[in-house]
C-alpha cells in the first residue's frame, strides 16, 4: 500500500507539536505501554482455548447438536483470520491509537454480549463480532511493542510479547476449567470486561500516536483476500467433520480458495498499493520465519486441540484438573522465553536457538506417543516440561529473525500477516488432528476387533474380573468398551508421533533464514 500523511497532521490526524508532546516513543518505553499491549495480546489469544472447556456446557444450555456447537469456534476463527491480514491497511486508514483503542472496545463489548446470548443463532453472530474486534490486537500489540524498543533491546520486548502470545493458550483451559466448574461457562467471557478494561486506560494514557495516511483502497484485492481466506478457513474448520473432499461443499470451497489465492498474488505482486504490500515475501527472512510459524502452529495448537480429549474424555479428568496439567508446561515457556530474550540471543545465533526449541518440543512430544490407559497426572506434565521448554526457546529468535529486516513502516502490515499465517496453521493443526484421530480410532478399532475370537486366552480373565461370564449378556458390551478405550488410546498415540515428527520436519526451514550479520537480537540492515 502507498499513502502519505494526511496534511499539516503528526498523529492520528493531531498537530506535529502536540503528537510530539504525547507520552512515547523509542527513546524510553513506558512499562504502562508494555503492560497494555501485553494485556490487548492475551485477550485475544486467551480467548482461543478459553472458550473450548466450556463448549460441552454450551451445548446443553443451547439444546444443540455436536457439529452446530462447532460454529461457537469455528465463528470466531474465520472472522479474525478475514480480518487479521487487514492490520496495516486498517492502521494507516484508521491510525494505530483508533484502532487498537476500538478494537479492545469492541472486544470488550462483544464478551459481554456473548455471555448474555440466548441461543446459538445469537452467540455465533456475537462471536463472528468478537473475531473481528478481536483479529488486530495481537499484530498491532506486536508491532507496537517492535516498535517502542530500539533495535538492539528487541529481543527483550519480543520475550516479553511472547509471555501473552505463548503462554496464554496454555492456561486457557485451566482458567476456563476454573470458571466453568467453579461458576458458569458465561464467566469465560466476562472475564475479559475487566482485563479489556484495564488495557484500555492504560492504552489510552501511553499509546503513541502515529500519521495517519490517506490511501486508495483496493477494494479488488480486498475482496479477494476475505475470499481467498475465508474459505480456506471454512475448509479447515469443517473439512474433518465432511468427510473431506467427499463433500461437494469442501471440493467447492478448496476450489474458490486456491482461484481466489492465486488470483490474489497475480494481481498484486507488483502493485504497490495492494491491499498488503507483497514486497514483504521478497525478504528470505520473512518468508522462511512465516513458513516455520505456521508449521509451528500446526504442532502446538493441534497437541493443545488433543489434550483436553485425552484428559478429560478418555481418561476421565474433571475439566479444572485437566486444565491444571497445562500450567506447568505455560511457567516453563515463560522462563525459558526470558532467558531467550534476555540473554542467549545475545550471545548465540537466533537459528541454533530456532532448532533447539524445535527438538526440545519434539523430545517432549514424542515419549507420548508411548502413554498407555494407566498413565497418571505427573507422568503427562512431565514431558509437556521439556515441550514448553523448546516453545519458549523457538518463540523469541524466530520472531526476532523474521523480523531483522522489516521497515518500521511496515511493521503493521508485516506483523498481520505473520499473524494470519500463524493462525491458518493453527486452524490447520486442529483440522488435522482431528481427522487423524477419527480415522486412528477406527483403524485400530478394526484391527482390536479381529481378535476377539473363542481362542482368544485373555478375554476369559478379563471378563473374570468384572464378574462376568461370556454368556452375560453384558459380556459383549464390556468387551467393545474396552476395545473403543484402547482403540482412542493408541490413535492418540499416533497423533503425538504425528506432533512429535511434525515438529523435527521444520528443522530444514531454518537453513533458509538468512544468517545474521551480527550476533545479538537484529541484524544489521
Amino acid at each position: 500500500m502507498t499513502g502519505r500523511p494526511r496534511g499539516g497532521t503528526g498523529g492520528d490526524g493531531l498537530p506535529p507539536a502536540v503528537a510530539a508532546a504525547m507520552p512515547g516513543g523509542r527513546d524510553k518505553v513506558h512499562v504502562a505501554l508494555v503492560v497494555a499491549v501485553v494485556l490487548t495480546a492475551i485477550l485475544e489469544v486467551l480467548d482461543i482455548t478459553i472458550v473450548n472447556v466450556a463448549v460441552p456446557h454450551m451445548l446443553g444450555a443451547f439444546a444443540a447438536t455436536p457439529d452446530q456447537i462447532t460454529w461457537v469456534l469455528t465463528s470466531y476463527i474465520v472472522a479474525a483470520a478475514v480480518v487479521m491480514p487487514l492490520t496495516g491497511f486498517l492502521s494507516n486508514w484508521l491510525g494505530r491509537r483508533r484502532l487498537l483503542l476500538g478494537s479492545i472496545m469492541g472486544f470488550v463489548v462483544s464478551s459481554v454480549l456473548c455471555g448474555l446470548s440466548w441461543n446459538l443463532e445469537s452467540m455465533v453472530v456475537f462471536r463472528l463480532a468478537q473475531g473481528v474486534f478481536g483479529a488486530p490486537l495481537v499484530p498491532l500489540s506486536q508491532a507496537i511493542l517492535m516498535d517502542s524498543f530500539p533495535r538492539d533491546k528487541q529481543g527483550q520486548a519480543l520475550a516479553i510479547f511472547g509471555l501473552g502470545i505463548m503462554v496464554a493458550p496454555v492456561i486457557g483451559p485451566a482458567l476456563g476449567g476454573w470458571l466453568t466448574e467453579t461458576y458458569s461457562w458465561r464467566t469465560v467471557f466476562f472475564i475479559n470486561v475487566p482485563v479489556g478494561a484495564f488495557a484500555l486506560l492504560l492504552a489510552v494514557g501511553y499509546l503513541p500516536y502515529r500519521a495517519i495516511k490517506d490511501i486508495k483502497t483496493d477494494w479488488v484485492g480486498l475482496g479477494l483476500l476475505i475470499v481467498a481466506v475465508g474459505t480456506l478457513q471454512f475448509v479447515l474448520d469443517q473439512g474433518h467433520m465432511r468427510d473431506w473432499f467427499d463433500s461437494k461443499l469442501i471440493v467447492a470451497g478448496t476450489i474458490v480458495c486456491v482461484f481466489a489465492t492465486i488470483a490474489f498474488f497475480m494481481r498484486g505482486w507488483n502493485k504497490p498499493d495492494n491491499i498488503i504490500d507483497l514486497s514483504l515475501l521478497k525478504d528470505r527472512g520473512f518468508v522462511a520465519g512465516t513458513l516455520a510459524i505456521t508449521l509451528f502452529g500446526i504442532c502446538l495448537f493441534g497437541w493443545m486441540a488433543i489434550m483436553p480429549l485425552f484428559t478429560q474424555r478418555l481418561l476421565g479428568y474433571p475439566a479444572d484438573l485437566a486444565g491444571a496439567m497445562f500450567i506447568p508446561r505455560g511457567l516453563v515457556s515463560a522462563a525459558m522465553l526470558a532467558i531467550t530474550g534476555g540473554l542467549l540471543m545475545r550471545f548465540i545465533d537466533p537459528r541454533w536457538l530456532i532448532g533447539g526449541g524445535l527438538i526440545l518440543t519434539a523430545a517432549g512430544t514424542l515419549p507420548m506417543a508411548y502413554f498407555n490407559l494407566n498413565v497418571d497426572p505427573w507422568a503427562i506434565i512431565a514431558p509437556t516440561l521439556l515441550a514448553g521448554a523448546g516453545t519458549g526457546l523457538f518463540f523469541v529468535p524466530l520472531t526476532a529473525v523474521t523480523f531483522a529486516n522489516v521497515p518500521n513502516a511496515k511493521y503493521d502490515e508485516a506483523s498481520g500477516f505473520y499473524n494470519l499465517m500463524r493462525g491458518i496453521g493453527m486452524s490447520a493443526g486442529i483440522a488435522i488432528v482431528s481427522w487423524l484421530f477419527v480415522r486412528q480410532v477406527h483403524i485400530h478399532f478394526a484391527e482390536l476387533t479381529a481378535h476377539i475370537t473363542p481362542y482368544n486366552r485373555d478375554i476369559l480373565p478379563y471378563l473374570a474380573e468384572r464378574g462376568l461370564s461370556p454368556q452375560d449378556p453384558q459380556a459383549g458390551a464390556a468387551v467393545m468398551h474396552e476395545i473403543a478405550r484402547q482403540a482412542q488410546m493408541l490413535a492418540f498415540n499416533d497423533i503425538f508421533w504425528f506432533v512429535g515428527l511434525c515438529s523435527l520436519a521444520i528443522l530444514p526451514v531454518v537453513f533458509f533464514m538468512a544468517r545474521p550479520k551480527t550476533t545479538g537480537v537484529v541484524v544489521a540492515h
